[in-house]
């Protein structure tokens, strides 16, 4: 890490007025800073508070293709970082900046960290955050994987199914529940059985507005407008009966699901006629079927 020359002279000195500051930016465009320091500091813009009880370790950097760890710990503030908005994944992925400075003159300071925030755990009001560093991203794939199934996100732009139009939604409030995620929904409309399986629903009032789950099944209830729903696992926040809700559309990643459902084949990111795994290793046979099934 190069270092700024008149900071470098700085930390030559007998007496040294260094501290460290973070900013985060959130994916909604939020933007907050703290610092270790006991008052707080200014610099691009951005306040860095010192009253948030914001601590971070020191970066761990390395040379070669190894990732940048490290981790910062606080306390959950309403007025800085929120349980809630932890919940609701507001900072998942956001983007990490965190400086050493010298406090008694800002514009002696250098870039140590720079990065997203990862895993975040939550304990007794206090959350401890994994710093992820940029190097973390050659880890993840990229290119196209060639599956039959669809690797497109129902609703996002490579999908192009725009899941606001009707037919694809539907409101309506929780009429019953029978464990954390199980529950009734009535709702406007008449829908195909299983229609919002593997899809969404999302909260619009009551104590966990603005939680969104995924929808493990759905099962319309004979004679009503009434759905059976299970979700995957439970919300943040208690639901309650009399709590509105919005349930979008699912989706199972087939090609006739996207051609009948959403007549979306052309947009279809997935590859129908791979051959599957029983294809490749077959072997000369009297047998017309070659599907891997009994012979029987």
């Amino acid at each position: 890490m190069s270092i700024d020359s008149d900071f470098h002279e700085h930390l030559k000195s007998v007496c040294t007025t260094t501290c460290r500051a973070w900013a985060v930016t959130r994916k909604d465009g939020v933007q907050l800073g703290f610092t270790d320091h006991d008052c707080d500091l200014e610099f691009d813009g951005i306040k860095f508070r010192a009253d948030t009880g914001m601590t971070a370790r020191a970066v761990q950097s390395s040379t070669g293709m190894a990732v940048d760890d490290s981790e910062a710990v606080g306390a959950l503030n309403s007025a800085a970082i929120s349980e809630r908005d932890i919940e609701f994944g507001l900072y998942d992925d956001a983007e990490v900046r965190a400086w050493w400075l010298n406090w008694a003159d800002t514009r002696q300071r250098q870039l140590a960290f720079s990065g997203t925030i990862g895993e975040i755990e939550r304990s007794e009001g206090t959350f401890r955050a994994e710093l992820r560093g940029l190097a973390e991203r050659l880890n993840q794939p990229r290119g196209r994987v060639y599956q039959k199934g669809c690797l497109a996100k129902l609703g996002a732009l490579e999908c192009g199914v725009d899941l606001e139009q009707l037919g694809y939604n539907a409101e309506g409030v929780i009429s019953s529940i029978s464990g954390e995620t199980s529950f009734s929904v009535s709702i406007d409309g008449t829908f195909e059985n299983r229609w919002f399986e593997r899809g969404a629903l999302h909260v619009l009032s009551g104590e966990a507005a603005g939680a969104q789950v995924k929808i493990k099944s759905d099962r319309q209830v004979e004679g009503t407008d009434d759905r059976d729903l299970q979700i995957w696992s439970a919300a943040r926040r208690r639901l309650r009966i009399g709590d509105s809700v919005k349930l979008y559309a699912g989706c199972d990643k087939r090609f006739d699901t996207c051609r009948i459902k959403y007549r979306n084949g052309a947009n279809f990111q997935g590859f129908p006629d791979v051959p599957g795994d029983d294809w490749m290793v077959a072997v000369p046979t009297s047998s017309s079927t070659l599907s891997g099934g009994s012979r029987r």
